[in-house]
């Protein structure tokens, strides 16, 4: 069985002591590709220098995430930009909007978001959406800019059944993590409804481990553990899983 990590943040502090080791017990997994959101012109460095290390495996994004936009928006946009001529990259990522940890910069969130959906389209590549308490919103914001030119994914999907089908309505895709594996998280009584076609999946790594690691270090290699939660939920076989939600993330990030 092979599997593709959607969304790993690997070169993250959390794995600086087995970081190699880590993305070696993936492979052994079956996770054969991981794609890293970027987080802001900090992140950038130790992005590719996994790229190098791991060619073929490990797959940068550019973007900035929400969280890290502040009053240096513009400056770190134009980093963005500067990237994405320089070479390829296979998403914008990981951006969006999220009103859950801070609020202060909400009308530069929307501008970055705005900006990158932009280059989106500019680029031909799929985004990778991050809604932390705002999946209304972002919704709202690919609405009101798709033109068939943007295509993506809503990252650690957490809406409602309802907007889970403006989603895909918009030909996006549902990213599903760990959370997948939480009793009380409702997650899996929302993926009976929806057709695997429109699932991938990620990890968030090194957070949102799953069951049986809830609470720890989350990695690349716990893949399987989500893709059993959810072979559980739909009656089919891991093996189904993992050909499914692989061949949705080829045909997204085009990786092969």
């Amino acid at each position: 069985m092979q599997w593709i990590d959607t969304h790993a943040h690997l070169y993250e502090e959390e794995f600086a002591k087995d970081r190699t080791e880590m993305v070696e017990r993936a492979l052994a997994a079956g996770v054969y590709q991981l794609l890293l959101p970027n987080i802001d012109s900090s992140t950038i460095t130790g992005m590719l220098a996994l790229e190098a290390q791991f060619p073929g495996v490990c797959h940068p994004m550019m973007g900035v995430h929400p969280c890290y936009v502040n009053e240096n928006v513009n400056q770190e946009l134009n980093i963005v930009r500067e990237w994405l001529e320089k070479r390829p990259f296979k998403a914008i990522g990981e951006i969006g909007l999220d009103f859950y940890h801070d609020t202060t910069y909400t009308e530069q969130q929307y501008k970055a978001f705005r900006e990158q959906l932009d280059l989106s389209r500019q680029y031909k590549l799929p985004v990778s959406i991050h809604a932390r308490e705002s999946t209304r919103e972002c919704i709202d914001e690919v609405k009101a800019l798709q033109d068939g030119r943007l295509s993506g994914v809503f990252h650690c999907f957490s809406g409602t059944l309802e907007q889970a089908k403006e989603v895909i309505d918009l030909g996006f895709y549902l990213g599903i993590g760990g959370v997948v594996t939480f009793k009380k998280a409702g997650l899996d009584k929302l993926l009976e409804h929806i057709d695997l076609q429109y699932v991938i999946l990620e990890t968030d790594a090194p957070y949102l481990a799953p069951v049986p690691y809830r609470g720890k270090r989350n990695e690349s290699a716990y893949i399987p553990l989500i893709g059993e939660r959810i072979a559980d939920v739909k009656n089919l076989t891991i093996g189904e899983i993992a050909a499914i939600t692989t061949s949705n993330a080829l045909k997204l990030f085009k990786t092969n």
